[in-house]
This record gives C-alpha cells, structure tokens and sequence, in this order.
C-alpha cells in the first residue's frame, strides 16, 4: 500500500488521483465553511465493499496540500483496513486543517457534520488524531452517518480501546511466528505514543509480563503512565527508544512514517507491531525491514479493532462481539505470515494482496 507524500501543488494531487498507483480514489470532497473557519478533505478510495468508513483527523498541516496527500494515503489504507477486518465497508478518511486546541469549536464541527451528511451516507465517520468521542456527538447532531459516539448519545464510546486490544493480538501473533509462543512474558517492548491507544496498549503488555519502555512527545502522557507504572522505563524520544539494548519488539502508536531510511537501519527490535498509520514511510522499506531480518506486522491488519468498533457501532453496539472479531486479529496476522513465507515477499504486500483480492472479488459481483 503505497504512501502518497511530498504534494507540491494541485495540479500533481490530480495527477496522482487520475494517473498513479497512489490514486484510484472515487470521490475528494473539498469542503469550507467561512462563517467556522472550516477547511477540510474528505477522500472516498472505495465503496466496492460498502460505504466508506474512516475517522477525522484534525490537524495543523503545513500546507492544504500536505492535508490532501494524508486524506488521500489515509482513506486507501482504510480501504485495506476494512478489507482484512472483514467488513462490508469501503475505505474512506477525512481531515480538518487546523489546530484543534485552538481553532476546534461546535460551530466547526456541525459544520463539518452538514459536508459529512452531504454525501448521503457513502462516507461513515469516526474519531481519529485529534478528534474525540465528545466532537462526534457534535457532528452527529448534523449528520446520521457518524460513530464513535458516546453511549450517551447512542454509540460506543472510546474506539481506542479495542484499537489498543487488537494491536496486543498482533504482537502475540509475531511472538508466536517468530518465537514459537504467543506471549511476551519477558519481551522488552518500546512503545512510541502514550495516547489514546498506547496507554492502553501498555496495560495490556505489562498484564502479559512485558519489560516496557516508553516515549511520547507529551510529557504529560509519559508521566501517566509513570505514575501508575513506576516499572515501566522512559526513554528521551523515538530516536533513542529505536537504539534501546535488547528491545524485542517496536510498537509506533503516534503518526504515520515511522520507519523510513534513517530509523530502519538502527532499529534493535526484532518485530514492529504498532498502531500508527502508515508506518511505512515509502515503498520499499518493507523489503529493508526484512532484509534486516526485522518481521512487521502490518499496521492497517493489526490497528483494525477500533474501525471493528465503529462498524459494529451501526448495527447496534455490542462490545463482547467486538473483541470476539478483534481476537481474530491474531489468526489474521499469523495468515499473512505464512503467506508472505509462502509467496517469498514481505508482510506487508503478503497482506496487500489479500486486501487486494477480497476488493476485486467484490467489484466482479
């Protein structure tokens, strides 16, 4: 699943909608409310499955140009996401331009819901990066087709629980593949991102006997963990969690390129099983990762169970029946293991091609 990075002007995002392999998408809505101060990108990369389902992100990009290349990379990889998880759902993703601490108001967010509710239901909404539980109930006062709401409001809550549970599956599947057992009693796991999904993810690793180190650019968020978990170690930033001696595994749960060209060749961990989006920085890296005999799971397989979440979310919520197809998250990422064995190719286009397949099979019907 190819990133599309570095857009310069509009006329190369059109390039790359029309014309490149990082495109194929359907539909890209530009949307702008003066009277809020709304700018935002709502991208739709495939209904074959189903409507479009993919959260919000909202944050302060550089340019509106980079704020179009992530709407783009984001809603394809939900398109694969939602494909490995099983749903009936296409892939589609959203961002909002701005600094949520200080531009987010309800005026923007209702707003945001009447672009959302314009599309008629082909897009389904959710909280992502710097949306939360309580702005899609704002939304959701405008526009049906939003979930992760709060159960106040008729929905799920916090997505990011079973986000954390089905990373944790993932981990145990490449402990299992790589070292013949699924637990990580005794593993040192570095985890880049204490937020929303990381501190839960940190939970579950130290009920399972994990050595945990963590970073995160929000002191505040370390020291939360900390104050709850004395044990766990902190280290100065990713760069320097990366080099730690002895790591076993390194989960990015922050934002999107974590492995590229300078952080691949001075990894010490084993495996990379993290919640982060579109971890791999360009195409590529995924053959540098196992040439250095460094086995990934891919991030849009192991991250799925909060879009399991918000997809359950609109038949009726039920939480049990979540984590029962969140669990599977294991099998799934043992499938795509043995695949990539199978097929001689790395995890990550191992687990491409089954997305890929399952999308082609549904477009022929």
């Amino acid at each position: 699943m190819t990133d599309v990075t570095g857009v310069p002007d509009p006329s190369d995002v059109l390039h790359t909608l029309f014309h490149s392999d990082q495109g194929g998408h359907e539909q890209v809505v530009i949307c702008q409310d003066r009277a809020s101060g709304l700018k935002a990108v709502i991208a739709l990369h495939s209904t074959a499955l189903g409507p479009a389902l993919g959260g919000t992100r909202f944050y302060p990009y550089a340019s509106e140009a980079e704020a179009v290349a992530d709407a783009l990379n984001l809603s394809r990889g939900m398109s694969y996401k939602n494909a490995m998880a099983g749903l009936d759902h296409g892939g589609g993703k959203a961002v909002i331009i701005g600094d949520p601490d200080r531009v987010k108001s309800e005026e923007l967010l209702l707003a945001y819901g009447r672009f959302v509710a314009s599309l008629g239901g082909r897009y389904v909404t959710a909280c992502d990066v710097g949306t939360y539980v309580a702005d899609m109930d704002v939304v959701a006062r405008e526009c049906r087709w939003t979930t992760g709401r709060s159960p106040e409001n008729g929905g799920a809550g916090d997505s990011s629980v079973l986000t954390a549970f089905g990373v944790f599956q993932g981990m145990r599947a490449s402990a299992q593949h790589l070292w013949g057992d699924p637990t990580l009693r005794g593993r040192k796991v570095g985890v880049a991102g204490v937020g929303k999904v990381g501190r839960h993810l940190v939970e579950h690793l130290l009920s399972d006997g994990a050595e945990v180190v963590v970073t995160d650019v929000r002191e505040e968020s370390v020291r939360r963990i900390t104050d709850l978990h004395p044990e766990v170690a902190v280290a100065a930033d990713t760069a320097a969690l990366i080099r730690t001696e002895g790591l076993d595994i390194y989960a990015p749960c922050a934002l999107g390129g974590a492995l590229d060209d300078d952080s691949v060749p001075v990894l010490t961990a084993k495996v990379v099983c993290g919640a982060a989006n579109n971890q791999l920085a360009h195409p590529g890296v995924e053959k540098d990762l196992a040439d250095r005999s460094v086995l990934y799971a891919p991030d849009y397989v192991v991250n799925a169970g909060g879009v399991i979440q918000v997809a359950d979310e609109l038949h009726g919520f039920d939480f049990d029946r979540c984590k029962a197809k969140a669990t599977k998250i294991f099998d799934t990422t043992l499938a795509i293991f043995a695949r990539a064995k199978a097929d001689g190719i790395p995890p990550a286009a191992a687990a491409d091609r089954i997305a890929e397949q399952r999308m082609a099979d549904a477009r022929r019907r």
